[in-house]
């Protein structure tokens, strides 16, 4: 089986290529290439020197003709242009975003037509997709039969992948599966250009020791999920087989990934309480409208039936969020936060 991952040295990508690389089998059947396609690989990437994984660098429509140079089995596109980014550029957004789905989809199609195995594509959409348009607001509980209204270049990027990939899917060119995945927190390492990045920045720079700035207002409800639930549900909608049973993925609608419905101020107040009054104070509150207008377009409160019949479930808390950052990125936490005093709180313990 050879699975290629575009954007494989992007954070999720880094993410899902480890999983992949600890079971070294997918669906149950043996990994025999891992294809990690990016445009920047960082020296020493431990990933780098699997023998199972063979890398292809630059931009992915220039390298098309490596990428599918054996017939490709699973196609994990990964690989975006983020919000801010294509807010900013708009041509940028459209080429890294739908134009470079589009040559993918076209070479699928092309292995397909010659006869070679028709690849399982699973797309990572976004929450982007829907918005609150002032003809037609959100309901209170947004589910995947709900209308997406994008209000932002990468939102309506995002929804015409998802159009294309199940335009391809119902003529049989591949079989795609499309994961819209809730606000990635807490993602360590730099600051990135989505306009949602404050979402782990004011959590990961206090816990290293750095100020933030928190550009919306602390009552702004959004929707989240730790890495490590984010890449085990991109994981599961890959390799699940189809069918109408439970535990299968029926139907061509995508799937929005489970979700903590949370409030920034909660967010902030766990900070407080799991790292005490210096850490949390270096948080300061300085709403951008451009920033919250866009943030604020996304809905928070999901019908996650369709994720639960998959077997996978939101994140128990953000205190469990805050938790998982402290086990797995211990080096950039300044000092081990302690509990602030007042009554112990289980879920928050970091051992």
């Amino acid at each position: 089986m050879r699975i290629v991952i575009t954007g494989g040295f992007g954070f999720l990508g880094r993410q899902v290529t480890s999983s992949l690389l600890e079971t070294r089998t997918f669906g149950g059947a043996p990994i025999d290439r891992l294809v990690l396609a990016d445009r920047i690989v960082p020296s020493g990437a431990q990933s780098a020197s699997d023998p199972l994984v063979e890398i292809v660098r630059g931009g992915l429509t220039d390298r098309l003709d490596e990428v599918f140079a054996e017939p490709v089995d699973v196609l994990i596109h990964l690989a975006a242009a983020v919000s801010a980014e294509c807010e900013a550029d708009f041509d940028l957004g459209m080429g890294a975003n739908l134009d470079t789905t589009r040559a993918l989809l076209e070479a699928a199609r092309a292995q397909s037509a010659a006869r070679g195995p028709t690849p399982r594509m699973v797309f990572s959409s976004s929450v982007a997709v829907y918005g609150s348009d002032p003809a037609l607001p959100l309901p209170p509980v947004v589910s995947e039969s709900t209308l997406p209204t994008p209000r932002s270049s990468y939102g309506i990027q995002k929804l015409v992948c998802e159009q294309l990939i199940a335009d391809y899917t119902r003529r049989g060119f591949v079989d795609g599966r499309v994961a819209r995945l809730m606000t990635v927190s807490v993602r360590p390492g730099k600051p990135n250009a989505a306009a949602s990045g404050f979402l782990s920045g004011i959590i990961r720079e206090p816990l290293a020791g750095h100020p933030a700035i928190c550009p919306v207002r602390p009552d702004l409800r959004v929707a989240l999920a730790a890495p490590r639930r984010t890449v085990e549900a991109i994981l599961r909608i890959a390799e699940v087989e189809r069918g109408t049973e439970r535990g299968r993925l029926h139907g061509g609608l995508p799937v929005n990934l489970p979700a903590l419905t949370v409030s920034v101020a909660e967010m902030l107040a766990t900070l407080r309480q799991v790292a005490g009054d210096a850490v949390a104070d270096l948080v300061t509150i300085n709403p951008d409208p451009a920033i919250e207008a866009l943030v604020g377009s996304w809905p928070a409160v999901f019908d996650d039936t369709r994720a639960a019949a998959l077997g996978l479930a939101p994140d128990p808390s953000f205190a469990s969020v805050v938790r998982d950052y402290l086990t797995d990125h211990a080096d950039a936490v300044l000092a081990k936060p302690t509990l602030a005093t007042g009554q112990p709180d289980h879920d928050l313990r970091t051992n």
